[in-house]
């Protein structure tokens, strides 16, 4: 690089701090109130503390309230097909591993449509964070049952109450092997941002599910969770050991609104390791070789 070109490059501790605005694209369009300000907030602060530059993080989301996290986000991203955020997000993931991947949804596009993609993606351990918004309704579609949502919920879909059973989600993400599982609150924003962190940091598959009211469409479905409103926050307890899976299945049985905090933490290869070192193996057997050879000897081998 010749010395015109390396004055055109600001090296990375020559660039001015990132700012808040520097990270804001639009203006949010989710209804006053609705708990997904908050996630967005952090999100911002996220980013702002650690300094992370804009070509080095991605937002990717499907479809859905939360989903439209990518047009309020100045920064690499894509609002991506129904339930199929991950999938796009997995290819980011895996071929430009030096970038931080996040994943915003909500409970209809992570558990419903978006159900299977969400669990290979947790068995595979592909590096991203994936923040799922779960407000236990449909409300883009303004008020249908989700996969979270109680029985005897009243909505669209279901005007007598809802009779299935509700899934888990702490159960599911534990199952389907996310080495990552926590669980917070919009209503609690220290919570949030600590939850947030640790995901970030994690390597590997992490996965958060952040109660985030709908305040259109069910009102009050989190009070029992909020201080503020006469429920009760209980945050995991400071001697669950978070490498025991049946500890954290434990925690995940209890009834709402159960306990917030880092459910499950494991250390395990990620796909994004595994991958490159096939990648390394593969290539240190053509070493030397030009790409027409070898591309003749992958032809032999079809003979």
């Amino acid at each position: 690089m010749n010395d015109q070109n390396k004055s055109a490059v600001a090296e990375p501790q020559d660039r001015a701090p990132v700012t808040k605005k520097d990270l804001t694209a639009d203006h949010p369009t989710w209804c006053p109130g609705c708990g997904d300000f908050s996630v967005l907030a952090f999100y911002y602060k996220l980013l702002t503390k650690r300094q992370v530059p804009h070509e080095n993080v991605t937002t990717v989301a499907g479809i859905g309230c939360s989903s439209r996290f990518p047009y309020f986000v100045q920064a690499h991203g894509a609002h991506f097909i129904h339930g199929r955020a991950l999938a796009f997000a997995s290819g980011v993931s895996l071929s430009r591993p030096d970038l931080h991947v996040f994943v915003f949804g909500g409970d209809g596009d992570a558990f419903s449509i978006g159900g299977n993609h969400l669990n290979h993606t947790a068995r595979r351990n592909i590096k991203m964070t994936y923040v799922i918004m779960d407000n236990y309704v449909y409300g883009l579609t303004k008020k249908q049952t989700s996969p979270t949502s109680p029985i005897g919920f009243k909505s669209k879909t279901d005007t007598w109450g809802a009779k299935d059973r509700p899934i888990n989600p702490m159960k599911q993400l534990i199952s389907s092997g996310a080495t990552f599982v926590a669980r917070t609150t919009h209503t609690n924003p220290n919570h949030l941002m600590a939850m947030m962190e640790a995901a970030m940091d994690h390597d590997g598959f992490s996965v958060i599910e952040c109660l985030s009211e709908c305040v259109e469409f069910y009102p009050g479905a989190f009070d029992k969770s909020n201080p503020r409103k006469g429920g009760e926050f209980h945050e995991v307890p400071a001697d669950h050991d978070v490498t025991d899976e049946f500890a954290a299945y434990r925690l995940a049985a209890e009834p709402f609104p159960g306990y917030f905090g880092i459910f499950y933490k494991v250390n395990e290869p990620t796909k994004n390791k595994n991958e490159a070192d096939i990648i390394k193996a593969s290539s240190a057997k053509f070493v030397g070789r030009k790409p027409a050879e070898i591309l003749q000897q992958s032809f032999n081998r079809m003979k």
